[in-house]
């Protein structure tokens, strides 16, 4: 839910941060001002005519002990003349406040101020280029090659079981997943300080509305409609609705849980080359990390949630990139956006393989989760952040691609190889 106030404040800056996320801004804040006006009149109408009928109801019973019967007879028409508006008038609030609140979950989230703005992917920022790209003495292979070569993932197999963008991971392919899952999950907990936690793989709509994924995301995601749920599109979600609708002390805050979990996307209108191979599936593992913080410190912990996204890729020592996302380019639901990339050799580009982001109080907001703050004042919204750490599928393509051999095999980074159990695929 967005901060009404906010709108009721400075409407234009609302506008502004709109139409810099891309999307039309003028007939959905005109339509929420209207609302919001017709809806706090009512509210006004409906305190005015309630006092009225409270100070009706006791001049009967006066009127009544003084024994002036007539005059409490018009009295107790005029209350019940009264009782009838107040009737009417609270069902015009009824019917307002849903429009108004079904209005206000389609404004996204406004840009922090140090967001670029832009119109497009070109106008993010790279702020930072870490590690070497390698270097082959003869034309690297993209990593649908190597996986086939090395029978690491049966894409053809998955299509005719599910569909496209559902492979099979087999033998080492399958150990390799289990084995950067428990990598990432081990410096989670051990070196970042989060708790595991293992959710659910389906959510009700509740959930998927705090977060944000509606209704800005239906159509990216699998649902069961008979029961109501749908397949989680990132741990985010359950994650982050953990704590919905509590209010924290502010004693536990931060609050840092990592989780690993299968994600479903459905990746409507994805085609061509980007979608190849590993590059963008259905079905793909991630490990995300979520944050429930104290809004003073939330850009503090936004860094350092990047950092630990950032640890992972160079524990496998992958070339990669960091960028600052500009307005356009930005979620929905994100104040602030980091992505960071990593090179794939074999395609000669980058590949996203985490987004980092604080949504400040949007999230906590929709999903009504709140903080006490030690000097006993009342009750506040935290601030919410998440990140990949990491996304599997292109970090695998990334892997294969970067240290592949004149061979056909593939060198596994050191920090890999006591789960993997071998120094090289083959």
């Amino acid at each position: 839910m967005f901060d009404i106030t906010l709108i009721r404040e400075s409407p234009d800056r609302v506008r502004t941060a709109i139409r810099q996320k891309g999307l039309d801004a003028e007939a959905l804040i005109d339509r929420i001002l209207a609302l919001d006006a017709e809806r706090r009149e009512a509210v006004s109408t409906l305190q005015d005519v309630r006092t009225q009928a409270n100070a009706a109801a006791r001049s009967i019973g006066d009127l009544m002990k003084a024994g002036r019967r007539e005059e409490a007879q018009a009295h107790i028409a005029e209350s019940s003349a009264l009782k009838e508006q107040v009737k009417a008038l609270e069902e015009e609030v009824r019917a307002v406040e849903p429009a108004l609140e079904a209005l206000l979950l389609e404004v996204p989230n406004v840009p922090h101020e140090s967001v670029p703005v832009g119109t497009s992917p070109e106008d993010n920022v790279v702020l930072a280029e870490v590690g070497e790209k390698p270097s082959f003495a003869v034309e690297p292979q993209p990593h649908w090659v190597l996986t086939e070569a090395l029978g690491l993932v049966d894409f053809e197999r998955g299509a005719k079981v599910t569909g496209a963008g559902f492979p099979f991971y087999v033998g080492l392919g399958a150990r390799l997943q289990r084995s950067l899952i428990q990598l990432f999950l081990d410096m989670a907990t051990e070196e970042g300080g989060y708790q595991e936690i293992q959710p659910p793989l389906l959510v009700n709509a509740a959930s998927a509305l705090g977060t944000g994924n509606l209704p800005d995301k239906e159509g990216q995601m699998y649902e069961a409609e008979r029961d109501g749920f749908y397949a989680l599109p990132t741990a985010e979600v359950p994650v982050t609705n953990y704590h919905r609708d509590e209010i924290l002390e502010a004693a536990s805050l931060p609050i840092r849980y990592c989780a690993y979990t299968p994600c479903f996307r459905r990746e409507a209108g994805s085609y061509g080359k980007d979608v190849r191979g590993l590059n963008r599936l259905h079905q793909f593992d991630k490990v995300e990390l979520v944050q429930f913080v104290d809004p003073a410190t939330s850009y503090e912990a936004l860094e350092q949630l990047l950092a630990d996204a950032e640890r992972a890729l160079q524990r496998l020592e992958l070339p990669y990139r960091r960028l600052l996302m500009c307005t356009a380019d930005m979620g929905f639901n994100q104040a602030k956006q980091y992505d960071l990339e990593v090179w794939s050799a074999g395609q000669s580009r980058w590949l996203e393989v985490s987004s980092v982001s604080n949504f400040e109080a949007f999230q906590a907001r929709r999903a009504s989760i709140r903080y006490r703050p030690k000097d006993g004042q009342k009750v506040e919204f935290v601030h919410t952040l998440n990140g990949s750490a990491l996304a599997l599928p292109r970090i695998v393509a990334a892997l294969l691609e970067n240290n592949q051999q004149p061979d056909g095999s593939v060198l596994v980074p050191k920090a890999l190889r006591p789960y993997l159990r071998t120094d090289v695929l083959r």
